[in-house]
């Protein structure tokens, strides 16, 4: 089970008991937000896409929207999501869970600059309903991202 993978990788890191799950769903940007009672923009949503045939994941703020000419200037090809199939099988979590934390082998992560006008941010665990708080240094070290990357819009104006 995709969470337990999850809760596994943070026992190593000392942080198990901040995965938080909820008796409702948070699969979506505004039920996490509702399951958190935060504003649905903390809500750190990782989105899956293919890069020269390699899965790659981006996180990003709840309220941020992929812009695609930044996409392609940065990743040099069209933005194409993931089926949830796809997702599942080379990313390691199901849609709804997905998230940057105990990835299949050759998933590349990238976080989206849209996260960094928070303190703390709010990412899914590997499950339709769970996530964790956690301030933007600790989701860089948890995260095993690559870099920082600009490929969002729409959060400016928030």
């Amino acid at each position: 089970m995709s969470i337990q993978r999850v809760k596994d990788y943070f026992r190593t890191l000392g942080m198990e008991d901040r995965v938080l799950e909820f008796d409702v769903s948070s699969a979506t940007v505004d039920l996490a937000a509702q399951a958190l009672g935060c504003a649905p923009c903390r809500i750190a949503k990782t989105l899956s896409f293919l890069v020269d045939g390699a899965p790659i994941l981006i996180v990003a703020a709840g309220d941020a929207k992929i812009d695609n000419p930044k996409y392609k200037a940065q990743f040099g090809t069209k933005a194409k999501m993931l089926s949830p199939q796809e997702a599942e099988t080379l990313v390691g979590h199901a849609v709804g869970g997905v998230c940057p934390f105990a990835v299949n082998e050759g998933v590349t992560v990238y976080l989206d600059e849209s996260l960094k006008r928070f303190e703390t941010v709010f990412p899914a665990c590997g499950s339709g309903n769970s996530a964790i708080e956690l301030s933007i240094p600790e989701l860089e070290r948890c995260s095993g991202y690559e870099r920082w990357v600009d490929v969002c819009k729409g959060w400016q104006e928030a």
